[in-house]
């Protein structure tokens, strides 16, 4: 893996409205909520190196979350008439969570998209039986992005563990056997170009005869690492311009992801996937209640999504 060469300078996001060397801090406009995700619990069934959610067997920092919370914010978008065309599912391994396949079957049945990100080992295919319902009744409105760290085994379980890349394989492959509408995510941490990974990739895609096109970056999606310890830029208002980057292009500008802190007597609702901890982030508990400005103060949002071009969003 690459070395971080910088620690983050302590003055850096430390003020919401302004950066550490006095300019205005950029901020994102909620457009339109597209993309509501659900953060399904922090437990995992194995632990990964530089996990931003930390999560793992043992971290259950946020609780899981239960259908009939699900239901009251479906409730809520039908209600207010949200234009929300996406549900999607993370963790943690949202197929860990008890109540999984009754809160995809409550989406598609009311007419979403349904998107879950899964590690595809024993807990997702533990439920072959509901998934396969599930397709059966509802075709490729579901879908299931699987975590591929990289594309040899040895780097895959330097990230995930001894022994993670068999059940891994196993899982990719019973999605492709029985044609669900898949994705993978990678990592960039790696000392590869872009055309390295994706053609890396593609080997292991075709020699595991797994339908997924290297080079469509919503079928391949690689991720830039993510670690709040190293120096990155703060991002001004100047720097749209600077960038050619444009706000609304941004994850927050049409997402919201939903958390349930362990303890909690209800879920809140925070502009993204990234920052699931951050309770500086929270957007109260209602959806209509979320659509303030996000104020970019945190390093994931200047590396993850302004510089490094990333979105959770698979489109």
């Amino acid at each position: 893996m690459s070395v971080t060469s910088r620690a983050l300078d302590p003055r850096k996001f430390r003020d919401p409205h302004v950066t550490a060397d006095g300019q205005q801090r950029a901020v994102v406009a909620l457009t339109h909520l597209t993309t509501l995700w659900f953060n399904t619990g922090s437990l995992c069934n194995i632990t990964c190196v530089n996990c931003y959610m930390e999560s793992s067997p043992k971290n259950d920092a946020l609780a899981y979350m239960t259908f009939a919370e699900v239901q009251a914010y479906l409730d809520e978008i039908d209600r207010e008439n949200m234009r929300v065309e996406e549900i999607a599912f993370t963790g943690g391994e949202p197929f860990m969570n008890p109540d999984i396949i009754q809160m995809l079957e409550e989406v598609l049945a009311r007419g979403y998209k349904a998107l879950v990100l899964s590690n595809a080992m024993k807990p997702m295919l533990n439920k072959r039986d509901e998934l396969l319902a599930i397709k059966e009744r509802h075709a490729d409105a579901l879908s299931i992005r699987v975590s591929v760290d990289h594309f040899t085994r040895e780097r895959h379980e330097d990230i995930r563990g001894k022994n993670t890349w068999p059940p891994m394989v196993d899982g990719l492959r019973w999605l492709a056997e029985n044609k669900f509408k898949l994705a993978v995510a990678g990592r960039t941490c790696w000392d590869e170009s872009e055309e390295q990974g994706r053609t890396g990739y593609g080997k292991l895609f075709e020699t595991e005869n797994i339908p997924v096109d290297p080079n469509d970056p919503g079928s391949l999606v690689l991720f830039p690492e993510m670690d709040a310890d190293v120096d990155v830029p703060e991002i001004t208002t100047h720097c749209w311009d600077i960038l050619g980057v444009a706000p609304e292009t941004m994850m927050c500008a049409s997402s919201r992801m939903v958390v349930k802190r362990k303890g909690a007597d209800k879920p809140v609702v925070m502009p993204c996937t990234l920052l699931p901890y951050d309770t500086n982030f929270e957007l109260g508990h209602d959806l209509a209640q979320s659509d303030k400005m996000v104020k970019l103060n945190h390093p994931h949002c200047a590396k993850f999504c302004v510089l490094g071009g990333a979105s959770c969003s698979p489109d």
